[in-house]
């Protein structure tokens, strides 16, 4: 409880942003790397705030792109034994001990998710996520991977098992736009925020 009413203070000006997820093993001569600082610095520049882990590869990418374009660039730091350091393309830095809190915050204060290649802790941040808009926990929002190559065989798992199972609704998959173009990316995020962020009267909250 600590931890989110720390980030509750310190975001408190902050507005609806964009959540990034991604590998902290990403390195930067990676094309993942260039696209998730490509994609910071296009959210920054069209005046989204940028929400990414705080780490290193993707996270770092992400806050690189918002933080050299000028923008807000927050980093949700977490502290584990064998993660390397936090990286320095932060605005607004929080430090959290535990990932429930981390992932509320994450939660509390963002109109879009979009996943770029990563491991366990980015499947977790994803299903997450789609679980809650799924359930109407938090509000609808755009949910993008970025990486065809690599979630592909996801998306073919989730139909095969859980849709043709009827563990899930067809339009469950529809909750995820699956794409390589950053100008599809700020195009629905931009065309979803000019039509539903108004809308929204509540400022940003925990889930319900």
């Amino acid at each position: 409880m600590a931890e989110l009413q720390a980030a509750a203070e310190t975001l408190k000006e902050i507005d609806w942003g964009v959540s990034v997820f991604g590998s902290a093993r990403i390195q930067p001569d990676s094309p993942y790397y260039a696209l998730a600082e490509a994609l910071g610095s296009r959210l920054a520049k069209a005046g989204l705030t940028v929400i990414a882990g705080g780490g290193p590869g993707i996270m770092e990418a992400a806050n690189k792109g918002a933080f050299e374009a000028g923008g807000n660039s927050i980093g949700l730091n977490i502290k584990l034994p064998h993660e390397a350091k936090n990286n320095r393309y932060q605005t607004h830095s929080l430090t959290f001990d535990y990932f429930y809190s981390r992932k509320a915050t994450f939660f509390m204060h963002s109109a879009a998710y979009i996943a770029l290649p990563g491991g366990y802790g980015t499947l977790d941040e994803l299903f997450e996520v789609m679980t809650l808009v799924q359930t109407r926990k938090v509000p609808p929002a755009p949910i993008i991977l970025i990486g065809t190559e690599f979630w592909t065989g996801l998306i073919d798992w989730v139909k095969k098992g859980p849709l043709a199972n009827h563990l899930i609704a067809p339009q469950d998959i529809n909750l995820l736009t699956l794409t390589d173009d950053l100008d599809l990316v700020m195009k629905n995020i931009e065309t979803f925020c000019a039509e539903f962020i108004d809308e929204r009267q509540a400022a940003p909250a925990l889930p319900e």
